[in-house]
């Protein structure tokens, strides 16, 4: 089990040695992208020229690719990128934003899955399963929990890419197919902030860019992010004032309130 105490830890690393998170993300999100790492300690960059990104992959602490708005141009850079990133081991953080709503969405995470090593998979549950071949209903990039086993979806998909899976939504999970976590942290505002998950998807590679036990490094992610969102909607009026204080609650959340509210629970496989 994580304790508490681990995941401050782990912050405390991100903090003091402030990693370079390469992003190549999509145009909706990168400066609430941006202005989130700043927040909590990391140094992001945001590079997509396919001239220099095989170049800016290999320095950083870990590399994040998100097909928001994807076109021809930013997936030959993200495959780039993410070839060089392999070859230096630097860990590959992958956001399949509406993976299932469109094909070329779909065949184009499945190309990113089979041709490069994924560290981390983190997605809605809809894109999770587009992207290992499973149906599951989505509407635009946006995805309800569904009707399916969560958990199996994500152990599933661990297993069968040989990465961590990391499925958000109303509770998180992460596995690596052996040993699973569900997060009850988080605050139904989140889903009100656009660019909320493509900015966990890279507070995640902050993680992993300190912390080489991948799934400790999702599960504290998703812990950290998760309180300080609860944090943040203390005494709020709505998604505009949100959005502001969880950047102020990304920089102040401190080991005390990781101590109160941190919610990881591991799950038991004897009973999947």
């Amino acid at each position: 089990m994580i304790q508490a105490e681990t995941i401050a830890a782990a912050l405390e690393k991100l903090r003091t040695e402030k990693p370079l998170v390469h992003n190549i993300t999509n145009v909706v999100v990168t400066n609430f992208t941006a202005n989130g790492l700043l927040a909590i300690g990391a140094s992001p960059v945001m590079a997509y020229a396919k001239e220099e990104v095989a170049d800016m992959a290999k320095i950083a602490g870990a590399l994040v690719l998100n097909i928001g708005t994807l076109n021809e141009e930013n997936v030959e850079a993200m495959l780039i990128a993410g070839k060089s990133a392999n070859k230096h081991n630097v860990p590959v953080i992958f956001d399949p934003v509406g993976a299932g709503a469109t094909t070329y969405r779909t065949v184009t995470s499945q190309k990113i899955v089979k041709e490069l090593d994924i560290t981390v998979l983190r997605g809605n549950a809809a894109e999770v399963a587009n992207v290992v071949g499973e149906n599951w209903a989505i509407k635009g990039v946006d995805s309800g929990d569904g009707e399916g086993d969560l958990i199996a979806l994500a152990v599933k998909a661990a297993k069968q890419l040989n990465t961590i899976a990391v499925i958000t939504g109303k509770q998180d999970i992460v596995s690596d197919g052996e040993t699973t976590y569900i997060c009850k942290n988080g605050h139904s505002l989140l889903t009100k902030v656009t660019g909320a998950g493509c900015l966990l998807t890279s507070v995640i590679g902050a993680f992993c860019a300190v912390e080489k036990d991948y799934v400790l490094a999702s599960a504290a992610a998703l812990a950290v992010y998760g309180s300080a969102a609860q944090l943040a909607a203390e005494g709020i009026e709505g998604p505009g004032s949100f959005q502001i204080k969880f950047l102020n609650k990304l920089c102040q959340i401190s080991a005390e309130d990781i101590q109160k509210l941190a919610a990881l629970e591991e799950v038991n496989h004897v009973n999947l």
